[in-house]
């Protein structure tokens, strides 16, 4: 039976449902109307889902394509990967039976959206997180009896995540919520906080004292679970073998890169100019300035140079990681591009704690050396995550712009691709060391590309990944462990690496299509105006009348 629906009408009711049942992710979208609720895990909650999702998948395909206008037939393709994607998720990969951390980190992250973001006033923000207190416990109820055999690794991760939300409810929940001044709402609050708490750290020992004794499950997909994984939430066609030899490739060639730019710094061996490298960086207490003036000299840089329109500098505010977020060297906190009113961007930077061991001190500011410091704004501010987002605010259609149905590649394809840009366009010229910050962090992701996969598909282990950070991308041994470890329970941290060469190929085809014509300021515009869409959705849109093969990457 042909269905008489129209696109935008079905589309606005998938994302609304979407928003219902992700309601942190809707806080993130910029949509208020759930930022109550905690998602609801219970085994009935998610049959309820696959039921839901498949009815969705059912109208789409109802539709017939040759009766939607032009325009719109993108959006038919787009939303039925989302709906194909998110059912292989709770189907075929089932992270909520296999991983605790999905639980802790929807506490971590839904409980700090209402901290950092002034969305509201602070007593209703302080109403929506006595809500979320309140069901902190039915949610790791969920998790006790959805997951019943962890991975070791797993179960490590979410305990550290856990104790990270009682610091939080501790120390920063207090500190947040300071302009409140109603004696019965903080005492309620308390009150919350203290069931919370307790809770959590029932469960932090019922996984350390029960379940890690006894933790034999492994962290792996499995090839067919990732190939499938990707293809259905990235488009990405190729299998594992394909990918590991186009990563090899792109690992071999940013080796010889980076050897070359060390060349310009000295004749030790690129390891050893990379340690010399590291070396430059501010005293502790000076990170937030030294970013400051970076984003400004990008801002200036992106200005004068027109390769994309830049947004209003004043829009981002650059300021030291809240104590409860610590474990993030750097991230982007922007407003949901549904938001209503508009918001300023925040852009963490984590200092080095005077109270950490020397040592410790140390390394973190290697880690954060100005090099690397400088890949870093470029990625999460200009004219990476922050610049994305400004420009997504302007798409009329919110289904083409909401988070929640986004594919990660063009995410964050693009705030990877944006530290090449940068340094393409020539803001290295005079200062190699950028270039090498750059071609490091180009090896990190590399490295996360072939570890994830080698992770998943293959039967590499977690001490292997660790060597493998350490000699390739130069990482020193807390970094090295830090993202092979990540690699177990976030195996999408492949997509870094692949939506850059995915955005890097697109834009090589649209060069050789357009020829003479060919813009750098409009293809970038045009493709931050299409919205987060699938890269083989994009190509339709950008390469028009082009054989589409459904490759996105070569």
């Amino acid at each position: 039976m042909r269905s008489a629906e129209t696109l935008p009408h079905f589309a606005a009711d998938y994302l609304s449902w979407r928003h219902e049942v992700q309601p942190t992710a809707a806080t993130f979208d910029g949509v208020h109307v759930h930022d109550d609720l905690l998602e609801d895990f219970s085994r009935a909650a998610i049959d309820r889902q696959v039921r839901d999702l498949n009815g969705f998948a059912r109208r789409l395909a109802s539709m017939p394509v040759d009766q939607i206008p032009a325009a719109e037939r993108p959006d038919h393709s787009a939303l039925m990967a989302s709906a194909q994607a998110r059912l292989h998720e709770l189907e075929v990969v089932r992270t909520w039976e296999r991983d605790p951390q999905l639980y802790a980190d929807t506490i971590a992250t839904s409980l700090a959206a209402q901290a950092i973001f002034t969305y509201a006033p602070a007593a209703e923000r302080a109403r929506r997180l006595l809500s979320k207190l309140r069901q902190v416990a039915g949610v790791l109820d969920a998790a006790r009896a959805n997951v019943r055999e962890p991975a070791g690794i797993f179960i490590k991760t979410a305990t550290e995540t856990l104790r990270g939300v009682v610091s939080f409810l501790n120390r920063d929940l207090p500190r947040a919520l300071r302009e409140v001044d109603d004696l019965s709402l903080l005492a309620d609050l308390d009150d919350a906080a203290t069931l919370a708490r307790t809770s959590i750290e029932r469960y932090v020992r019922d996984l350390e004292e029960e379940q890690a004794p006894r933790a034999k499950a492994t962290f792996r997909l499995g090839k067919e679970r990732i190939e499938q994984k990707l293809k259905l939430g990235d488009g990405v066609t190729l299998d594992t073998d394909a990918l590991l030899r186009i990563a090899d490739r792109e690992l071999a060639a940013t080796r010889e890169r980076f050897a070359e730019v060390a060349r310009k710094l000295g004749k030790d061996a690129p390891d050893q100019v990379w340690a010399r490298v590291k070396q430059t960086h501010v005293e502790p207490g000076g990170l937030v300035t030294r970013v400051r003036e970076q984003c400004a000299a990008l801002y200036t840089f992106l200005r004068d140079r027109n390769i994309v329109t830049v947004p209003d500098a004043d829009a981002l505010v650059i300021a030291p990681t809240p104590p409860f977020y610590r474990w993030t060297f750097a991230s982007l906190w922007a407003p949901g591009p549904l938001e209503a009113r508009q918001q300023r961007s925040f852009y963490y930077v984590t200092d080095a704690d005077q109270s950490w061991p020397q040592e410790r001190q140390d390394e973190h500011l290697r880690d954060m050396n100005d090099a690397v410091l400088w890949a870093i704004s470029m990625h999460e501010a200009l004219p990476g995550h922050f610049l994305h987002f400004e420009h997504l605010r302007k798409i009329p259609a919110a289904w083409r712009k909401a988070t929640v149905l986004a594919p990660l590649s063009v995410l964050e394809g693009w705030a990877h691709y944006a530290e090449h840009l940068v340094i393409d366009e020539g803001f290295a010229k005079k200062d190699p060391a950028i270039e090498l910050g750059q071609l490091a962090e180009s090896l990190v992701r590399l490295c996360r590309l072939i570890v994830g996969l080698r992770l998943h598909a293959e039967d590499l282990s977690v001490e292997q990944g660790v060597r493998f950070f350490r000699e390739e991308a130069m990482l020193e041994e807390g970094s090295a462990r830090r993202e092979a470890e990540r690699g177990t329970f976030d195996p999408s941290y492949v997509i870094y690496a692949l939506g850059k060469l995915m955005l890097l190929k697109l834009r090589k085809d649209v060069e050789a299509h357009r020829g003479s014509a060919f813009d750098a300021r409009r293809f970038h515009d045009e493709f931050l105006g299409l919205g987060l869409q699938p890269f083989d959705v994009l190509r339709q849109q950008m390469l028009p009348g082009e054989a589409n093969d459904g490759v996105v990457l070569a």
